[in-house]
């Protein structure tokens, strides 16, 4: 079974849809192709930023070690928590 296509539609400038167009025949591309691929790469990355992370080993070593303390609790949060809620 095929599976449908979704349109994206945009508005640039002529200056960006000329790079883009350049950028695009240098890769033997065509425009819709280089943008898919652009975005694509793009969201990657940003998706990836979120959940994957990379230290060296000393900075890892201190990481865990933060991780392993206990949490601080601070007055101004213990205060809010006693409070009693506006709608209560």
């Amino acid at each position: 079974m095929a599976t449908k296509s979704a349109a994206i539609n945009m508005r640039v400038l002529p200056s960006v849809r000329e790079v883009i167009d350049a950028a695009a025949s240098l890769q033997s591309m065509d425009r819709t192709v280089f943008i898919q691929q652009a975005a694509l790469n793009e969201a990657y990355k940003v998706l990836a930023d979120q959940k994957d992370f990379k230290l060296e080993q000393r900075a890892f070593e201190a990481f865990e070690t933060a991780l392993d303390e206990p949490a601080k609790v601070s007055e101004g949060v213990q205060d809010l928590f006693q409070r009693k809620s506006p709608w209560e």
